[in-house]
């Protein structure tokens, strides 16, 4: 067995040396054709692991029905069982040895083989893009060809010799693909196909609570609000609850459902961090540790100190009040609601709730650059740092949180349906966030990402950090994140919204969408 799974590491890796050079798989079928092998072969690994598990279950259960029937001829008379000196000395032998080696056997680990090939296997794997790009193919193709949800969805497609039926998931995958480029009316085709499947009696893993979600938010978003008020009813009916996100965000609060595959983990990473060879940290470069990839979050340790906290806390406590977010409708910053009153019943799957409403529980006061050198320094630090102009940023604004304080999932940036954020400031939008942890929090009190499943814990004297806009100036939508409540103890963060003006040679545009 161990001399074959060298065998198809060896071909694996001749064959990966080959996948190695595609990018892009979804834009060549002879590339995509690659990837058919690929799978093949990792079929017969997970074939060849089965089998051997399969064997060694064998063995374990032929020793066991053995030692059945021998101890059934012992216990009936033991010590006479027992005059018999060979008897004795097979009891003395199976126990001293023969039980060792049935342990060994259990604890061989015969997984080794398949989980190399699969290991290998996933590092040329179709990535995200890929996914993304073939998505978007197909959609391009049923607007030309002017093909039905149905028809694509049961393989009924002109042409075609090897039918491939679509599932719910497939479906609902599609529409929230074209969600997160914003394409309604797409997302309003696919997910109204999934509950369709879902109506017929197809069991998924997609329940029609999520489905509906997405598809009344698309219709309301189009302008339909009549459909988009029927359909929330219906969702509102089936008695579950409305906001999927929620669970998400409650589950990654209390440290579950984390999102982090070992594959992905592997490649974060610690470092020490000079911003490309900055004077100021050339020689003293900063802690920087990489919290998580997609979107990319890092961490900065030991960045800010305790004698600069309790400068920050001193400034910032004579003028806490409650704290205020951005409307998106108006783009002026307002006192955030302790309590929310719906005031319709459509609402965004990714917030779970109104785009106009948000719930915040803490007190925060902006510190300006002018009022004491210590802030100025701190702005500049985060300057040198992420390389970006601070003369455009908002002013760094300090939040404790209370009792159960918490900021429910958000965006900081403005969408595209809220054209008039930030548009008082005259600054652009949002490009990205640093956030520093001013006090250890004893439970609770997670930053967390709910539709990529992260989570950012407080650690006093750190800062985290991430872009909030691809280069294109395209929302990043997997950077939607929420602070989770306080449990016990007391949280202190500053934060400093970076805009986009003034970073025009220091982080150019791209011209990828979404990269």
């Amino acid at each position: 067995m161990e001399r074959q799974c060298w065998w198809y590491l060896l071909v694996l890796s001749c064959l990966f040396q080959t996948l190695s050079a595609h990018s892009d798989f979804y834009t060549s079928i002879g590339h995509m054709t690659d990837l058919l092998y690929t799978e093949k072969d990792l079929v017969t690994s997970l074939k060849n692991y089965i089998t051997a598990e399969e064997n060694k279950l064998k063995q374990v259960k032929q020793w066991a029905e053995k030692l059945d029937v021998l101890s059934a001829i012992a216990m009936q008379d033991p010590e006479g069982f027992l005059g018999n000196p060979v008897n004795a000395f097979k009891l003395m032998k199976r126990l001293n040895t023969e039980w060792g080696d049935l342990e060994s056997l259990v604890l061989k680990d015969t997984k080794d083989g398949f989980i190399s090939n699969l290991t290998l296997q996933r590092q040329h794997f179709p990535t995200d893009e890929d996914q993304t790009g073939a998505a978007k193919a197909l959609l391009r193709l049923q607007d030309t060809y002017r093909l039905d949800t149905n028809t694509i969805s049961t393989g009924d497609l002109p042409g075609v010799t090897h039918k491939s039926p679509m599932t719910v998931e497939d479906c609902f995958e599609l529409g929230k693909i074209a969600y997160s480029e914003v394409d309604y009316y797409h997302t309003e085709l696919w997910m109204e196909q999934a509950l369709k499947q879902l109506d017929e009696g197809e069991e998924s893993t997609v329940d029609k609570v999520t489905v509906l979600d997405y598809l009344s938010y698309a219709i309301y978003q189009q302008g339909d609000l009549g459909r988009a008020l029927e359909l929330t009813k219906r969702l509102l009916m089936l008695g579950e609850e409305p906001v999927p996100e929620r669970k998400m965000y409650e589950m990654l609060c209390r440290g579950e459902g984390i999102k982090l595959t070992p594959r992905r983990q592997r490649r974060l990473f610690c470092r020490y961090f000079d911003n490309h060879g900055h004077p100021k940290y050339l020689l003293s470069p900063v802690k920087q540790e990489d919290e998580w990839d997609r979107p990319y979050i890092v961490r900065y340790h030991d960045i800010i100190s305790h004698g600069e906290i309790e400068k920050v806390k001193e400034l910032a406590k004579p003028r806490l009040r409650r704290a205020t977010i951005s409307n998106p409708i108006t783009g002026v910053l307002e006192t955030a609601p302790y309590r929310i009153t719906m005031a319709a019943i459509v609402h965004d799957p990714l917030t779970g709730k109104l785009t106009t409403a948000m719930y915040r529980v803490s007190k925060s006061a902006w510190l300006t650059a002018y009022e004491h050198p210590m802030i100025d320094q701190i702005n500049q630090r985060i300057e040198d740092l992420t390389g970006l102009e601070m003369d455009t940023a908002e002013e760094l604004q300090v939040a404790n949180y209370g009792v159960g304080g918490q900021y429910e999932p958000h965006f900081d940036f403005g969408r595209k349906d809220e054209p008039d954020a930030f548009k008082e400031l005259g600054t652009g939008n949002r490009i990205a966030t640093w956030l520093f942890y001013m006090s250890d929090v004893a439970a609770g009190g997670a930053t967390v990402f709910p539709d990529v499943g992260a989570a950012v814990w407080p650690k006093k004297g750190t800062a985290v950090f991430w872009y909030n806009l691809f280069p294109s100036g395209e929302g990043d939508y997997s950077t939607r994140h929420a602070a989770c409540p306080v449990l016990v103890g007391n949280k202190w963060v500053s934060n400093k919204w970076i805009h986009e003006r003034g970073q025009e040679f220091r982080r150019p545009c791209g011209l990828n969408e979404t990269a």
